[in-house]
């Protein structure tokens, strides 16, 4: 391992017991280094007390007012998250740009006994890291896309794939959305832009590159996340594999699937208001009617038809360079038994 006074860098992370953000917990919250534990020298009030004193008054009353609350905060941190680690312990300590906050604690952390470490350029240096990844393994990546009409049960094969010891990205997962107009998931917030690409480029990196990578086809946004270009590039050159399900199979799926909107008519219908454009007053007003009292049947099968798979066929066909030598899967049984079957014949296409 690096010496004490070697740079240690984002690659190098591994390498210790711990790694602990000493930012705030706002910056905490918009995206980490996985598996960091926030212990913040100053919280969300006390850094901003401190940066109006800076900008109001001088750096010196800064530091003195700074320095007593990081005090104070360290004091709490040795006492309480950091009182049974032994003397052996080796934590790597980070802040935003590798300065003040995590030097003082890693001052603090040294005077105890542990060989704290300091990592070099903070969070920011870990930043480019995460985009350098990203930039790097991406076009590396043997995709499989899978692809199929609304109510496919794309996500669901993912998974099943995964259960069986496939390499699956699941970047549905990593935005926490389904990606539709109705993908929000209730009560789940999405990641926010950083923290989604944070766990993008944690998933590359376990990858072995040599092995097929299965994927669904995303547009390049899932909710309110942007995949990385580069990504967004990659899925639409690579090979494409369409599930061919029945609309009565789809519908059937899709009441299963997005049972919960039922849970919250009023929301649901505000939601439909959002396609009054493409569809016109008439059509929402009815299919908001149909929320409001409950029958997703019937509106779920009106959204396949007339909102999802009209411009599926066009769309798939725009964005895949090769979706018109696609291996085209039947998929007859939507329930579990029969989507690990059809993950099985998914596979064998390799």
């Amino acid at each position: 391992m690096s010496s004490r006074h070697s740079p240690i860098r984002p690659d190098d992370r591994d390498g210790f017991d711990a790694i602990i953000d000493a930012r705030s917990p706002a910056e905490f919250a918009e995206d980490h280094i996985p598996g960091a534990i926030n212990l913040p020298v100053l919280q969300d009030d006390e850094r901003a007390r401190v940066g109006t004193i800076y900008v109001q008054h001088s750096a010196f009353e800064a530091r003195r007012v700074g320095g007593g609350l990081v005090a104070a905060n360290l004091a709490r941190h040795l006492a309480g998250p950091l009182a049974d680690k032994p003397a052996g312990w080796r934590p790597l300590v980070y802040c935003w740009r590798g300065g003040m906050r995590s030097g003082s604690m890693v001052q603090w952390l040294r005077l105890v006994g542990w060989d704290a470490q300091q990592l070099s350029g903070g969070y920011k240096a870990f930043r480019r890291h995460v985009i350098a990844q990203i930039e790097a393994l991406v076009p590396q990546l043997d995709l499989r896309v899978l692809v199929g009409a609304t109510g496919s049960a794309k996500t669901r094969v993912l998974q099943a794939l995964q259960d069986q010891g496939a390499q699956v990205l699941d970047l549905e997962g990593l935005a926490r959305h389904k990606g539709s107009l109705l993908g929000a998931l209730p009560g789940v917030a999405q990641p926010s832009q950083k923290h989604f690409e944070t766990q993008l480029a944690t998933a590359l990196e376990a990858f072995d590159l040599q092995q097929p990578v299965y994927v669904e086809g995303e547009s390049a946004r899932i909710g309110r996340v942007s995949l990385p270009v580069v990504l967004v590039q990659r899925l639409r050159a690579a090979r494409c594999i369409e599930l061919d399900a029945t609309p009565e199979e789809r519908l059937a799926f899709l009441l299963r699937d997005y049972a919960y909107l039922g849970d919250d008519p009023e929301a649901l219908a505000q939601r439909l208001s959002q396609l009054t454009e493409l569809h016109g007053r008439q059509v929402i007003a009815r299919w908001q009617d149909w929320a409001r009292a409950g029958q997703l049947p019937e509106l779920f099968d009106e959204l396949m038809r007339l909102h999802y798979d009209p411009h599926y066929g066009r769309s798939q066909a725009r964005n895949f360079v090769h979706w018109d030598g696609r291996p085209r899967v039947a998929a007859p049984d939507l329930s579990l038994a029969g989507v690990q079957a059809l993950a099985r014949t998914v596979r064998a296409l390799e």
